[in-house]
């Protein structure tokens, strides 16, 4: 095991930042900054391979299936974080991106000793959550070798879904078992072996990246205003109603009986404005259109 880790860049000493426990507060923080800027860089290199994942995972939703994020600590609590910002910000089911973490639940908060360290438990864990061939997995683990996550990903490759490898090392075991690899690497930790951070921060960006992707590519998005957004307390259904005139460019008493009359449905609204029709009218150019604002727009023109 320790010669394993020996091999890992996440567990380089890293040359930069052996001094800092000399440094004043201002020239940490200026040191933290230096290296966290090799992160966009380190992402920016594996674009084409984000770009594949995206396009599998919209394949993935095309067929009614599902996106899942397996990891354990940093990395699960990142998935987590991900899978349960889409519901609000995208209107969409709270089973159509999921977060798995090991150790379950508890583990968002507090470490659940030996977790990660069980193959079985990652298996048990893509059983427990029904996981078919019409899915896609994404293992994150930033050594690119957790067990529980490897044994997530090839229970997950045994029931034909697709299977994501993102990690921030190279020439992994996860790369033996993934249909795609995402490999972020960022060099070595501000502090020795602290991968929730550059390495923390590459998983972010790239979970990022794949859902509002994917999100776009599906038509959850006119223009870059987030339309399918669930109004579901008092400063989104302000955003609601402020995404409608910014897409519109309609006036206020317009914009709230519109958003009324579509049942609180931002992108309804907007084509029933757009489009100068009823509720019943914009909802059906919206499904002839599978969902696309601006297709939906065409369409009703192209009618005139």
């Amino acid at each position: 095991m320790y010669n394993l880790l020996n091999e890992l860049t996440t567990e380089q000493r890293n040359p930069n930042t052996t001094q800092i426990d000399r440094l004043s507060s201002e020239e940490i923080v200026r040191l933290i900054h230096t290296e966290d800027r090799l992160v966009t860089e380190a992402v920016g290199r594996i674009l084409p391979q984000v770009a594949q994942a995206v396009d599998r995972i919209v394949a993935a939703f095309q067929r009614q299936g599902r996106l899942f994020y397996i990891g354990a600590g940093t990395s699960g609590r990142l998935g987590i974080l991900d899978a349960s910002e889409c519901p609000p910000t995208y209107g969409t089911d709270p089973s159509m991106v999921q977060g798995i973490i090991a150790g379950g639940f508890q583990a968002v908060k507090d470490p659940v000793e030996g977790a990660e360290d069980s193959e079985e438990l990652g298996a048990k864990d893509i059983d427990e959550h029904g996981v078919t061939d019409r899915d896609v997995v994404v293992g994150i683990a930033a050594s690119g070798r957790t067990p529980y996550v490897l044994g997530a990903m090839k229970r997950a490759k045994e029931k034909q879904a697709t299977v994501i490898g993102l990690c921030n090392n190279e020439h992994t075991p996860m790369a033996g078992i993934a249909d795609l690899m995402l490999e972020a690497v960022a060099g070595p930790e501000v502090v020795l072996g602290s991968t929730r951070m550059k390495s923390g921060t590459a998983q972010k960006l790239i979970l990022n990246m794949l859902t509002t992707a994917s999100m776009i590519r599906i038509g959850k998005v006119y223009e870059n205003l987030m339309v399918d957004v669930l109004p579901s307390n008092e400063k989104l259904v302000y955003r609601a109603k402020r995404i409608i005139g910014m897409a519109t460019g309609a006036p206020e008493d317009v914009i709230s009986e519109a958003y009324t009359a579509s049942g609180r449905h931002v992108k309804t609204a907007i084509v029933m404005i757009l489009a100068k029709t009823d509720r019943d009218g914009a909802r059906g150019l919206l499904e002839r259109s599978g969902g696309f604002v601006r297709q939906a727009v065409a369409l009703a023109n192209a009618g005139n």
